[in-house]
């Protein structure tokens, strides 16, 4: 179930489902081997989508490289934004637009535009604008994909160089964190030893 906040800005009510803190690990598979410690490798993930009221909502992504007993090694990328609900895309009935803006460590800036599916929570994604700053590795844009399926968040992601066509470098599956005040709140009607919850 999607909890929709009373003080969401209507005008992001369709992206309720992405609130909140979500955790889980993927698989990053660069565009350049050459790159040192840019390895092919496992990763970690911590994203929150959160909301001020105002008609978008924050958010930031961290990644760290996994060993193989699962234990953080190091950062690996990590990227924050804006995203907001434009007009219908492209004129299209049910279909809804989306816009991005986003800043990420390694000195790229991107505007992604895309769509959120008509009646399931799925937003497609492609990069419009791409600026770099002098040290950041050769880019040239992207698409992304993010879903909830069976209430967990899920996202791939493509990316493109100047001499490499696009090609998927990014996924991961993402368990929502529970909020514990919110656990307390639920429980708060349960007896004293819980056992007429049974009856």
């Amino acid at each position: 179930m999607i909890e929709i906040p009373s003080d969401l800005h209507k005008d992001v009510v369709p992206l309720a489902f992405l609130l909140g803190t979500w955790e889980g690990a993927g698989v990053f598979a660069p565009l350049d081997d050459t790159r040192p410690g840019y390895d092919k490798c496992n990763f970690g993930q911590e994203v929150v989508f959160r909301h001020d009221g105002r008609a978008f909502l924050e958010y930031r992504s961290r990644t760290w490289v996994l060993d193989e007993a699962g234990n953080k090694v190091r950062p690996l990328e990590n990227e924050s934004g804006f995203w907001r609900i434009t007009s219908n895309a492209g004129g299209a009935a049910g279909v809804r637009g989306i816009e991005v803006a986003m800043v990420r460590d390694e000195g790229v800036i991107e505007i992604w535009y895309g769509e959120l599916a008509d009646g399931k929570p799925q937003i497609e994604l492609a990069t419009d604008a791409v600026a770099r700053s002098r040290t950041a590795a050769p880019y040239s844009g992207g698409k992304r994909l993010y879903g909830l399926v069976g209430g967990e968040l899920m996202w791939v992601g493509e990316k493109a160089a100047p001499e490499i066509p696009l090609r998927p470098y990014m996924s991961a599956q993402l368990k929502k964190v529970l909020n514990p005040a919110k656990l307390l709140e639920d429980i708060a009607d349960l007896p004293d030893d819980g056992i007429a919850f049974f009856r």
